[in-house]
């Protein structure tokens, strides 16, 4: 059986008003719709068939009805095919800075205050090649590596060396980190380079291996996806999340920034043209999310990285409001991005 114009109305009608009340809807309430005309009987008999075909569910005897995830996903697949023009923020949501991290961090807040949810955004996610490296001698037995990847984001490690090196020593060993390593990724550092270096180092090939390693340790942490989070106690305030020991698990994976960067690399992947992805319920990546929606964008930057922002909050989500609101700030932050260009990378 498909959805016909009625029964269409009918499920819009019972999501929007259980998104505003929390509420189950009975057919009385339906009925006031005045657009529909029609009577509660024949209501009923709808909301009937609705329920054998899935999108809504009778939560006890005599009660309204309440969406199921098949519901829900009507309701934001059509929201999600309207043309309606955004509607524009007075005023930027953002202050500026000039430090990306600062930026990201503010995105996250503003968004978690701005929502009621919990919030989380990834810094941008750059093939990161090495774009150059200097060594330091400290002093007797210790080197400070500086090692900029892509996205001008910097790395410092301390290396120690069992060697001491004199000044023309660490002019060669940077001369002879540049030479194979600039432009490199990790996927591109192998063995044969490092037989290759270790070659030209000589008599210091060992002394090579204790400072290429402690490279390689910088170059895969500047890989590693930051991600900045707000607003997990948001969680607590919908009824419906408040299950303590399902309320625990959720705001446990909400600090696994790990668990947080898998998830959230997984959505870039489904990434379409409207750049908003919504995934109800089952839908979501993360299993112990299953009771919650999770809504995601995509930010660009102009040398092609792309960062996350994601919301998560209940099912009874907001979701003209959570989609309005990640559009407005996508478009905010694409113009501080590629036009004003007035933030800059964050060192690590």
């Amino acid at each position: 059986m498909e959805l016909d114009e009625r029964k269409k109305k009918i499920l819009r009608a019972i999501v929007s008003n259980y998104l505003e009340t929390g509420e189950p809807v009975g057919s009385r309430t339906i009925s006031k719709y005045s657009d529909l005309n029609l009577s509660s009987a024949t209501i009923r008999n709808e909301m009937a068939d609705l329920e054998e075909m899935g999108y809504i569910v009778q939560p006890h005897t005599s009660a309204g009805r309440i969406p199921t995830d098949a519901g829900y996903r009507f309701y934001v697949d059509q929201l999600m095919e309207e043309k309606e023009e955004i509607e524009e923020v007075k005023g930027s949501l953002l202050e500026r800075v000039d430090r990306m991290e600062l930026l990201l961090k503010q995105v996250a807040k503003v968004l978690a205050s701005n929502t009621n949810y919990a919030t989380m955004v990834t810094a941008p996610n750059y093939n990161k090649t090495v774009k150059f490296i200097q060594l330091s001698q400290v002093d007797i037995g210790n080197l400070l590596a500086v090692i900029v990847v892509e996205g001008n984001i910097i790395k410092n490690q301390m290396i120690r060396v069992d060697v001491e090196l004199d000044n023309e020593d660490v002019l060669k060993f940077n001369i002879l980190l540049n030479t194979f390593l600039q432009g490199a990724s990790l996927e591109d550092i192998n063995l044969e380079m490092i037989q290759a270096m270790k070659k030209q180092a000589g008599d210091y090939g060992i002394i090579l291996d204790q400072i290429f390693q402690g490279i390689v340790e910088a170059i895969h942490e500047a890989n590693e996806l930051e991600i900045y989070t707000s607003g997990a106690t948001n969680i607590l305030k919908y009824p419906e999340l408040g299950d303590i020991s399902k309320t625990s698990e959720l705001l446990e994976k909400f600090e696994d920034k790990s668990a947080l960067s898998h998830m959230l690399e997984e959505t870039a992947n489904d990434e379409n043209e409207t750049g908003i992805q919504v995934y109800i319920g089952e839908e979501t990546p993360v299993q112990n999310m299953k009771d919650c929606s999770l809504v995601t964008a995509t930010y660009k930057m102009p040398e092609g990285a792309k960062g996350t922002i994601g919301i998560i909050g209940p099912k009874r989500m907001d979701y003209k409001k959570v989609v309005s609101t990640l559009k407005n700030l996508t478009i905010e932050l694409d113009n501080i991005f590629n036009k004003d260009k007035g933030v800059s990378d964050h060192d690590q």
